[in-house]
């Protein structure tokens, strides 16, 4: 049996269903504006329901967009609240916390991301506010060679240990959303020196059919899969409530996927956009019975 790092679920998703405010195009950084405390009462909920490692709900707190949607000035207070929600959660239980590097403008819209400086800068400024209260950094959501590169590279400067997630077709596994191929994603990731890969914010069969470019990068990887009809229909600047969500994946369902990965050498699995505690707790369920072991670290 093996030693499985399992990461929280959706953010974002669970914040708004929690929320009694419409969505915003700043997503998961407005709760924190508004009603911070639901923040705190997510990633407690991923506690309880058994994960390693939760991630900083800093995703759309990126200086990018705040700036085109709200204030830039925003940024580093955001990154505050997102830090100490996440710290208020994990307690005393030994839950790890990851840092969070997501796409700049916007979610699987690799053609409105900057040159690699611009990425790079960008990517170092975020490290440089999170990097001393985090155990490890998180890339989500990465569609295009350049924005892997540039956010590993920023990442391994903090001296922490870099999970790169990688966002790729949902029709087609083997190509990121830029339309490069995975393991060119996969190839940039090492090079820059990523301690592991992974795939997530994609529909959960693409991570299946994408398992193998991971596998032969030699690291440790795995998947965090979304449960949207078409996540990329999802317009720059746009809400995410017109997002339609999937009717065939339940909870049992999903954690079925999540063990097939497992049986094709995955040992990082967790949840993405509409995958929430319950369908954690019963991957964690899955996990003990089988005799994995739950880990905060990469092997």
């Amino acid at each position: 049996m093996s030693a499985i790092v399992l990461l929280d679920g959706g953010m974002g998703q669970e914040l708004i269903a929690r929320s009694r405010r419409p969505a915003s195009p700043l997503w998961s950084a407005q709760v924190m504006l508004d009603e911070p405390d639901i923040v705190t009462e997510v990633h407690r909920s991923y506690v309880e329901a058994g994960v390693a490692v939760i991630t900083l709900n800093a995703y759309s707190a990126t200086p990018e967009r705040l700036a085109r949607d709200a204030r830039e000035d925003l940024f580093e207070p955001l990154q505050a609240r997102a830090i100490e929600a996440a710290k208020a959660a994990a307690g005393k239980s030994g839950v790890r916390i990851g840092g969070c590097l997501s796409p700049l403008f916007g979610s699987y819209h690799p053609e409105g991301a900057p040159s690699y400086e611009v990425c790079l800068e960008t990517y170092r400024r975020i490290v440089d506010c999170q990097s001393a209260a985090v155990d490890l950094f998180i890339l989500e959501t990465l569609s295009s060679v350049k924005e892997v590169k540039a956010a590993v590279t920023a990442a391994r400067e903090s001296g922490k240990s870099v999970i790169c997630g990688m966002s790729v077709q949902d029709q087609d596994g083997l190509k990121l959303r830029s339309g490069e191929p995975l393991s060119k994603g996969v190839a940039a990731a090492v090079q820059a020196g990523t301690d592991a890969v992974a795939i997530n914010c994609s529909w959960p069969e693409a991570v299946t059919q994408g398992m193998p470019i991971l596998r032969e990068s030699g690291l440790p990887c795995g998947g965090w899969a979304n449960a949207f009809v078409q996540a990329d229909k999802l317009s720059l600047g746009g809400t995410v409530d017109g997002l339609t969500v999937r009717n065939d994946l339940s909870v049992t369902t999903y954690a079925d996927h999540v063990m097939g990965w497992i049986e094709r050498g995955a040992t990082i699995v967790g949840g993405c956009c509409e995958v929430g505690p319950s369908h954690i707790a019963e991957i964690h369920h899955r996990l003990t019975k089988a005799g994995h072991t739950i880990s905060g670290t990469l092997q």
